[in-house]
């Protein structure tokens, strides 16, 4: 419990807390009832948190309630939006959760091009009603992941070099505050939230709706997916460097590392190889996207390529099954401002020591529209032309202990060559504190002042969290 929290925090057993399951329209779960232990599970198996109650809001008046019971109770307080978050975040222990994950309505203003989500939406249920009128919004890479917490610590998916970060294309947002006002922020109104929470974490209160910019894009696209042998990886990376510099559409890949699973996509003698994969979503005519990226294709012979017209849907769910619900996930990053040969030569190499064939080092190629953000947002290190993205992940808890010091050796290795930066959606545990979230902010003695005129007693605390004065 912080200490700057006043009087002694009170057991969940002493609490009435009927009362607030009469007020809320949807549910209260008890640890006992029959939802209790699904409502526990996160995506992410290492996480293991018994929270007291479990508030199922139906909407931001309940979200409202909820925020004033855990406060005015001294109960500690997380909130859970579409629990993908990888810190494990969403839940704690003997307090209250705030669950919205049945707060999933999605409206979209064709005219206007902008959307409203609301904090219990993944990005997939975006993606599929904003494609319905041929438009999208910059969202991630994987459909399962929560627009709230990939949205407020800034958001990178395939659209980031053309269109900017999710958090730069937030126009407006409805927000509960540890005072249990619903405030509205945009540029107009509460300006200062309104900066705070794009890119600065669930730090300042409960986002209860989100309203996107969107942008013409779709339904067919042209999306490059194609693996190499691991020994191919400078040549590989060169290429896209000098592909990316020239290209003036966006074009946003990630090169990733690892080992070729054991199923029937790939031919059973590539089957636990170690290759270098360079997927991308192209942001052009398909027709075209085929055409150009196929230099990029032909740089050596592929151990596989899936590459080809799709869906927008179906390529931002390319990678799903390589997320499951339930494995053991701790990641960590570090901004580089170049690709060395050392450099390189390190990812291989410390991709081929990963304890787990699940694990990969990710290589996000950044600059384009993210530069373009400036003092407008809370997300730091947007000169960054590179981020190293490592995940520890694995099927057994046996081998989590492992992967943790697998990722933990990687991102030590390769600060010698970073001028500072993280990607605060990328964070292990939190566990380093306040410089890790530092790295990653714009402004964090900026924030601290939101931080303490918005939650001065620091009740949203589950997070990259910042302390406010005092």
């Amino acid at each position: 419990m912080d200490q700057r929290l006043k009087g002694t925090p009170r057991s969940i057993s002493t609490i009435d807390a009927e009362g607030l399951a009469r007020k809320l329209r949807g549910d209260l779960i008890h640890p006992g009832d029959p939802g209790y232990e699904p409502a526990t599970r996160l995506w992410n198996g290492m996480i293991s948190k018994h929270p007291g109650l479990i508030a199922r809001c139906a909407g931001t008046g309940d979200v409202a309630m909820a925020v004033s019971f855990a406060r005015d109770n001294q109960l500690p307080l997380a909130i859970r939006g579409g629990g993908h978050g990888v810190a494990g975040q969403a839940l704690c222990d003997d307090g209250l959760v705030i669950d919205l994950s049945a707060m999933d309505g999605v409206s979209v203003d064709a005219k206007a091009r902008s959307v409203r989500a609301q904090g219990g939406c993944t990005l997939g249920e975006v993606d599929r009603a904003t494609q319905a009128y041929g438009l999208a919004t910059p969202l991630g890479v994987v459909t399962e992941t929560g627009i709230a917490g990939l949205t407020l610590s800034g958001g990178m998916g395939w659209l980031r070099r053309k269109y900017g970060l999710s958090c730069d294309n937030l126009i407006g947002a409805e927000i509960v505050t540890a005072a249990g006002e619903v405030l509205r922020t945009d540029a107009d109104k509460n300006a200062d939230l309104f900066w705070a929470i794009r890119g600065g974490g669930g730090n300042f209160g409960v986002v209860t709706s989100f309203e996107y910019r969107l942008h013409p894009f779709g339904p067919e696209v042209y999306f490059c997916y194609v693996l190499f042998p691991a020994d191919r990886a400078a040549e590989v990376l060169r290429a896209a460097e000098q592909f990316v510099a020239g290209e003036p559409n966006g074009f946003a890949p990630i090169a990733v590392f690892g080992r070729v699973p054991a199923v029937p996509e790939f031919p059973p003698d590539a089957h636990g190889r170690l290759f270098v994969a360079l997927l991308g979503l192209y942001l052009d005519e398909p027709g075209e996207g085929e055409r150009v990226l196929a230099p990029l294709r032909s740089l050596a012979t592929p151990i596989a390529d899936f590459s080809g017209r799709m869906d927008y849907v179906q390529a931002q769910s390319l990678l799903d099954a390589d997320y499951p619900d339930g494995l053991y996930y701790y990641w960590k990053s570090v901004n580089l401002p170049a690709l060395s040969n050392d450099v390189i030569d390190r990812l291989v190499t410390s991709a081929a020591a990963a304890p787990s064939p699940h694990s990969t080092i990710d290589v996000w190629f950044q600059g384009g529209a993210m530069t373009a953000g400036g003092t407008g947002t809370a997300f730091g290190n947007r000169g960054s032309p590179y981020l190293i993205g490592v995940e520890g992940n694995c099927e057994r808890r046996a081998d989590a202990d492992a992967n943790v010091a697998w990722v933990r050796n990687v991102i030590a290795g390769l600060r010698q060559y970073s001028t500072g930066g993280v990607y605060l959606n990328f964070p292990g545990f939190l566990e380093e504190g306040e410089d890790l979230i530092r790295e990653g902010l714009a402004s964090y003695d900026r924030l601290v002042e939101v931080k303490t005129r918005y939650d001065p007693t620091n009740i949203f605390r589950f997070n990259a969290n910042i302390r406010p004065r005092g």
